[in-house]
């Protein structure tokens, strides 16, 4: 078997690989294509090594342009690919623009694409990235779901009327987090760096532009971290343009505000912190792998099944709301009562059904 795996985000590569390691210990032979979406100067040798990642085969090095261009730019260059290496499948992760241009390339030449993460909805049309997760999933053969939740978007969508497999295989995200996680404590010395100590501090991160790019979200949500602050110490890994807005904005803050971070010091962070506030969506779950409440700065989200059962909170950006589930949950025990994610199996069911095909 060989499958051809299309991966454009630094996320998308820290996932890829744990699948990437079950495939080479199944002896499923894969070839990783860099689309090269997200340029990251930290994606070098080193990040390489460190995390030991296989180095993709092919970096298409297409990035910094509208999200047309960048699309087509990525269909072509990667059917040059797919016509020349022949594979049996091609697979592609979550909802970026790599996503869609690997998987619209597959399926127009007859090659079988795989989705992981398949099945997650914000049901927001006006995010870019649910409408390539749509798109990916309506043209893909097999659908490796995380969760029940995202099963059941898809039988909501009318997916058990196509020819298509849906597969509950688990969070290959859980997989990553608690595999590396081994790794950094061995390498990392972020705690020691920034003289933190366990369960003492929140970690915040802000990068969505619903946030940063609204004056009043972005400065709701400053003044709320500065009030946390003076009852626990707050950290933000804050993006250069994040920061610039802030100045430009002219807007104080007595937070600790550290440059952004590699995988393996926040998964540190994260881990050994007291609780998290964010509006990413990945971090919402590796709050939930490493036992943390998550209060996240958005009005929805794909990960329905943690706001359900109390360990996610949604407040949006408004500052009442915030401070009032901060201090809800600031003394709170996390109990984890439930295996949402599969418990760090996932790449392992990925193989397992792939070789039984």
């Amino acid at each position: 078997m060989k499958i051809i795996t299309i991966i454009g985000a630094r996320p998308q590569f820290i996932k890829a690989s744990v699948v990437s390691n079950s495939f080479r210990e199944n002896n499923i032979d894969e070839i990783l294509v860099h689309t090269g979406q997200h340029f990251d100067k930290n994606m070098s040798d080193i990040f390489f090594e460190e995390m030991n990642i296989p180095k993709p085969h092919f970096n298409l090095d297409i990035h910094g342009m509208s999200h047309g261009a960048m699309t087509g730019q990525m269909l072509e260059k990667i059917e040059g690919i797919l016509i020349t290496e022949k594979p049996d499948y091609v697979m592609v992760y979550g909802d970026t623009n790599s996503t869609l241009a690997g998987a619209l390339a597959a399926v127009k030449i007859h090659i079988p694409v795989i989705h992981v993460e398949a099945g997650l909805r914000s049901f927001n049309m006006d995010m870019p990235e649910e409408v390539n997760r749509i798109l990916t999933d309506r043209i893909s053969k097999i659908l490796f779901c995380p969760t029940d939740t995202a099963i059941k978007n898809l039988e909501n969508e009318g997916f058990s009327n196509h020819n298509i497999e849906i597969v509950k295989c688990g969070d290959v995200m859980e997989d990553s987090a608690l595999h590396f996680n081994k790794i950094a404590q061995k390498k990392s010395k972020i705690l020691q760096d920034l003289e933190l100590k366990p369960e003492e501090y929140v970690l915040a991160t802000i990068h969505r532009a619903e946030n940063t790019d609204d004056e009043k979200k972005l400065t709701e949500i400053f003044k709320s971290l500065d009030e946390i602050n003076l009852k626990s110490k707050v950290v933000l890994p804050l993006h250069p343009r994040t920061a610039n807005t802030i100045k430009k904005l002219g807007i104080k803050t007595n937070i600790t505000i550290i440059d952004p971070l590699g995988y393996l010091d926040m998964t540190i962070l994260t881990s050994n912190s007291k609780l998290i506030l964010t509006d990413s969506g990945g971090l919402q779950k590796e709050a939930f792998f490493f036992s943390k409440f998550c209060i996240t700065l958005r009005n929805e989200t794909e990960w329905v099944e943690l706001v359900e059962n109390g360990y996610n909170y949604l407040v949006g950006s408004k500052y009442d709301k915030i401070i009032q589930t901060f201090n809800l949950l600031k003394d709170r025990t996390f109990s984890k009562q439930h295996n949402f994610y599969g418990g760090g199996t996932a790449s392992q069911k990925i193989s397992d059904y792939l070789l039984a095909k």
